[in-house]
């Protein structure tokens, strides 16, 4: 199967070419807020009018002849796709880019025949010699991936990003990759996703919140943002302050993925089919009380979901979800009646007032995903085995 995948380099620069790379980090924010300042004070301006503006903007500021070229047409639909997602209120409304927030730009991978029947191409990486070719850039040492030893694949861009006085080149290419077919089996688990428990699982299981294993970086970031708050803007101390709090969350964020993917595919390795529910991450952040929706956004309940959808793909698995609206937490698991008593989430265990059985809240809720899932799956399975009969007689018939 032909699928997109991301592969991760750490860049090594010399000094000559942090310089370049900052330099492009820069023009995608001087492009960016050009044209939003330009869109702002004239509404009626349409994102191809500017790009057809382009060569005028690079001969009143000769400079940009220097940059790669694709890096400021991409600043500008990376300002079309804001604006789309603020249309589609999906996001808040384009801001100015600051120098202190984390800063990327993308280029795309182009090749061709020179003139001396050479083949060429703006972008490669080589692993034998652990370097990337980048545009209007020499080869940059790389580390990652220790075990593939080429990199034979269809590259379409590289987005270059700098987080925390680090460069980091994100590699998008496009390849083959062996699928597993499923096989139906009776191997299931449904899961609710909570804010106090991360996942509990309809065999009983817990799996806890990193929240507690972060501690002393919430700490550590406490401090960092009283400094902050205390240092002079402009001054070389704050730069400083923000790169240590770049670092201490670009920390916390690698601890929780790693979290997440070890979880993820200790569940998937048990269980062939896994039933969630569809989360409206965005409505439950929007309607939440402040310190909820805090815990709500922290948790990366869209991030998890997705993680599990693209590993069971590949995995042989199948992944389906329940109805946003399901009420899984109210439902008690013995009886089936429905209690809207226990909608207040500190509600953590409730007693069922028709068949009296004592309810944990989250374990209740999964068994009840496993249930309304099994109904998606078998009817799933239904239609599978109609279509595969009908061709079967088709076949007969031929015969």
């Amino acid at each position: 199967m032909q699928q997109f995948k991301t592969y991760t380099f750490r860049l090594y620069p010399s000094f000559d070419q942090k310089k370049k790379l900052n330099s492009f980090l820069g023009t995608t924010r001087f492009i960016y807020n050009h044209y939003l300042d330009a869109k702002e004070n004239n509404q009626g301006l349409t994102f191809y009018e500017m790009k057809k503006d382009l060569p005028n903007l690079i001969r009143e500021y000769p400079w940009l002849q220097e940059i790669d070229g694709c890096i400021l047409r991409t600043a500008i639909d990376n300002l079309e796709n804001s604006y789309k997602r603020y249309e589609k209120k999906l996001g808040n409304k384009p801001k100015f880019k600051k120098y202190s927030q984390m800063e990327s730009y993308k280029t795309n991978y182009l090749e061709g025949i020179t003139s001396n029947h050479v083949k060429y191409q703006n972008i490669k990486v080589d692993l034998a010699n652990r370097t990337i070719k980048l545009p209007k850039i020499s080869e940059i040492k790389i580390r990652g991936y220790r075990n593939l030893t080429s990199f034979d694949k269809k590259i379409i861009n590289v987005t270059v990003k700098r987080v925390a006085g680090k460069y980091y080149a994100n590699v998008l290419v496009s390849e083959n990759i062996e699928v597993l077919p499923f096989t139906p089996s009776l191997n299931m688990v449904g899961i609710d996703l909570g804010v106090k428990t991360l996942m509990t699982t309809s065999d009983g299981e817990k799996i806890e919140n990193i929240k507690g294993q972060l501690t002393r970086y919430e700490r550590k970031l406490k401090g960092l943002n009283r400094g902050l708050a205390r240092s002079q803007k402009g001054s070389k101390n704050r730069e400083k302050i923000i790169i240590k709090i770049q670092k201490v969350n670009q920390k916390i964020r690698n601890a929780k993925k790693f979290y997440e993917h070890i979880m993820i595919n200790k569940i998937l390795k048990d269980n062939d089919v896994v039933f969630l529910e569809d989360l409206k991450t965005k409505e439950m952040i929007e309607n939440g009380s402040h310190g909820l929706a805090k815990f709500i956004s922290n948790s990366n309940f869209s991030d998890i979901i997705n993680k599990f959808k693209y590993k069971a793909k590949i995995l042989g698995k199948k992944v389906y979800q329940v109805s946003t609206y399901f009420p899984s937490s109210q439902i008690c698991f013995s009886c089936g009646m429905k209690n809207e008593r226990v909608k207040d989430l500190s509600v953590r265990e409730w007693e069922c007032p028709k068949c009296h059985s004592l309810n944990e809240r989250d374990i209740n809720a999964s068994l009840n995903i496993l249930v309304e899932g099994m109904k998606l799956y078998f009817k799933d399975f239904d239609k599978e085995m109609k279509l595969y009969l009908e061709n079967l007689g088709r076949e007969l018939d031929l015969i």
